[in-house]
């Protein structure tokens, strides 16, 4: 995972437990693709304070995954649900019944939105 997708994904996940002003510095450098220099010109802050709120913010993103998990089994349920996708694709819908067929499709269905909103 690259260090962006990762600490956007961990802004995702913990970045309401950041300070209003982390939050906002991360949250313009990851997802708006702002630069520094940018940002400490929109916030009218020094591109050091934007520099020193990135490292901070991403430190403290780093520990609560440490402590909780979430982006780690977020990726791991994710992956295991495009398996059981793949392992369904290998069953041959034709020998199932309607009925069956109906509750393979419903499933194979539901899998995909899972993976869908991940």
């Amino acid at each position: 995972m690259d260090d962006i997708y990762r600490t956007s994904m961990l802004l995702d996940f913990y970045g309401q437990l950041l300070t209003e002003r982390q939050y906002e510095i991360l949250d313009l450098h990851c997802n708006n693709d702002y630069s520094l220099g940018e940002i400490a010109q929109q916030l009218n802050i020094s591109r050091q304070g934007v520099f020193d709120n990135v490292k901070r913010a991403k430190t403290a993103l780093d520990g609560l995954e440490d402590k909780l998990g979430l982006v780690k089994k977020f990726a791991e349920q994710k992956k295991e649900a495009e398996e059981i996708l793949l392992c369904l694709g290998k069953i041959d819908k034709e020998v199932l019944d309607q009925q069956n067929r109906r509750i393979f499709d419903t499933i194979e269905d539901k899998i995909k939105v899972i993976i869908s909103n991940s």
